[in-house]
């Protein structure tokens, strides 16, 4: 039934915090880390007031930008750097400070009721000091159960030019009609969508939250981190195929996976306690989706100590990993270290971003000093540098958006204001390291978000592809509603908007998702009254085609705008759509129900 539109929620408060530490001089164990990573995409508080309900104008009304310059970009005067415009985020009362666990969970006002039916200075390892240590493989259990309804199937894997996406599966129901010529995905017979399956969010102790980062999809499985573990589902079912135990919870996990279903996750070696709330983030292994184990168990040494990492990704057949110790990488398939940081090096490898290329976000520089980040795109097998842009000095961060073609944001001088940690875009080439243009993207107008601090990849709502960059607007006056947005193109080439438009529509919010070929696939976050949608946009005419639509009664629309693309992981293949959070909490109240995942189908 149709519900009133919740009260307008106030602007979400800014990310960082003043007087938050500085980045450490690379090295040494134990300097200050930066903030702990928590997870991809993890979330700020959300404003109060419910999901869906028409927003008020943020900031000036929609508007494009002027066309950017064309040359380098001038270099800002030292800043304290992305991450530290206001308050800091306020931790949950009584969680547990440290790696793998996000800032602080938002606050839904009405809890889902979901029915049950219905690079330069990297050595190979015979010239380095630091010890890579192999710690024992986890325990693999096969079997268990989930909470699931009805049926359905899809598969989807991450891509390098898109923040989601997905590959092929045997499911996808009726309809043989194409959204375009270059695109995979088919139009349903029938768009209408049913809840394929939900998995409950893991029980945890009360006043803590509990990072639960990372989701895939493949032709076999749909595989979602749990509290200190990672589970397969069957895509279809929602029937739990496999179980890998960790010995604690992950802290960060690669949005990419190789050809043949491999993946790479971090986590921490134990279970937080009250005595010890963290224990750093110093096990990379690589995960084996379609067999459901861990191939391998690593990690990195300065001294004796253990090296905490702040961010991983794929590439090829290499995982990376970053931390503000510097870098290192490993054979997907053996565990063999292919380079580590160099402690005497003054530059260090802040993180890495992976897919069809292999970047890194480089700091150079001695701590306290104005510093440099070179952006470097390199052989993943031996870390050699193939083409480097250097990034005006004063840049403290920058997040990797695309390895192919090259797109780097940036908070230039903190000017964003709105936490999205992004002010500009650069578009690279790879081949030439030449910057081939800088996009303005102010953050009162557009929407996207990056967090360059330690998780490099850790972009949302943003999409690159067919050389163009896709970004929604905020919502800005327009519709019955009082609100909409919109999906804009800039061509990467000249740092211009192309012309192309698409509408979310009266009431809806509408953010890019991955490419499909040529086309654009997005995702509208639905009004108070409708279910969400999934839509594929004509990547030339961009034309929007509508290939799912989500129920729109009130225990699915609770459920389905607890996990937006802000605070969550999306995925999409073949008429199945899988939304999961990206950490668990304790329901507020024993009337409350939390998930951690749950899935919809075309009928």
């Amino acid at each position: 039934m149709s519900q009133p539109p919740p009260p307008p929620p106030p602007n979400e408060p800014p990310q960082g915090g003043f007087g938050a530490p500085q980045d450490p001089p690379p090295g040494g164990f134990g300097a200050p880390q930066d903030p702990p990573p928590g997870g991809f995409g993890a979330p700020q508080a959300p404003p109060p007031g419910g999901f869906g309900a028409p927003q008020p104008p943020q900031g000036p009304g929609y508007g494009y930008p002027q066309a950017p310059p064309q040359g380098p970009p001038p270099g800002p005067p030292a800043q304290p750097g992305y991450g530290y415009p206001g308050q800091q985020p306020a931790q949950p009362p009584g969680a547990p400070y440290g790696y793998g666990y996000p800032q602080q969970p938002p606050t839904y006002p009405t809890q889902p009721q979901v029915p049950q039916g219905g690079g330069g200075g990297r050595k190979p390892n015979s010239q380095v000091v630091i010890i890579v240590a192999a710690v024992a493989a986890v325990a693999l259990i096969i079997g268990g159960g989930v909470w699931y309804a009805s049926s359905g199937k899809d598969d989807s894997k991450n891509n390098s030019s898109g923040t989601s996406g997905g590959t092929g599966g045997k499911g996808g129901s009726g309809g043989d009609r194409t959204t375009g010529s270059t695109g995979k995905e088919k139009v349903p017979a029938n768009t209408r969508s049913t809840v394929l399956f939900q998995v409950p969010a893991p029980a945890v102790p009360a006043e803590t939250s509990v990072s639960t980062v990372g989701s895939w999809l493949t032709d076999k499985v749909y595989a979602k981190s749990g509290d200190a573990e990672i589970n397969g589902y069957d895509p279809d079912s929602g029937a739990k195929v496999w179980t890998i135990k960790l010995p604690g919870p992950v802290c960060t996990a690669s949005r990419h996976t190789t050809d043949s279903g491999r993946t790479a996750i971090v986590y921490e070696p134990a279970m937080p306690t009250k005595a010890k709330p963290s224990h750093g983030c110093s096990e990379v292994s690589a995960l084996d989706l379609a067999a459901g184990k861990l191939l391998w168990t690593k990690s990195v040494k300065s001294g004796d100590q253990k090296i905490s990492l702040d961010n991983v990704t794929t590439s090829a057949n290499t995982v990376a990993v970053g931390s503000t110790n510097g870098g290192a990488a490993f054979d997907i398939s053996t565990g063999k270290a292919l380079w580590v940081p160099k402690p005497t090096d003054s530059c260090y490898d802040a993180g890495y971003g992976g897919g069809d290329k292999l970047v890194a976000v480089r700091k150079c520089g001695e701590y306290g000093s104005t510093r440099q980040l070179h952006i470097q795109t390199i052989d993943p097998t031996s870390g050699k540098v193939i083409s480097e842009y250097k990034m005006s000095p004063g840049i403290e961060y920058a997040s990797v958006v695309s390895t192919n073609p090259l797109v780097v944001a940036a908070d230039v001088g903190d000017s964003a204001g709105d936490g999205s940690g992004i002010s500009d875009f650069f578009s690279i080439d790879n081949k030439t390291g030449q910057l081939r243009t800088r996009i303005s993207a102010p953050g009162k107008t557009y929407a996207a978000k990056c967090d360059g601090i330690t998780r490099i990849e850790s972009c949302a709502k943003l999409v690159v592809g067919n050389d163009k960059l896709y970004i929604p607007t905020e919502q800005h006056d327009g519709g019955q509603s009082g609100q909409i947005n919109e999906i804009v193109a800039f061509d990467l080439g000249t740092g211009k908007q192309t012309g192309q438009r698409a509408d979310a529509g009266d009431g809806y919010d509408i953010s890019p998702l991955r490419m499909d070929g040529g086309n654009l696939l997005a995702y509208k976050r639905p009004p108070y009254d409708k279910g969400g949608q999934i839509v594929s946009i004509d990547g030339t005419s961009f034309k929007e085609t509508k290939l799912l639509e989500n129920p729109a009664t009130g225990s699915v629309h609770d459920a389905e705008t607890s996990m937006l693309p802000d605070y969550a992981e999306i995925l999409y293949s073949k008429g199945h759509l899988y939304m999961s959070a990206i950490y668990a909490h304790k329901p507020y109240s024993a009337s409350e129900k939390e998930y951690l995942a749950i899935a919809f189908g075309a009928q």
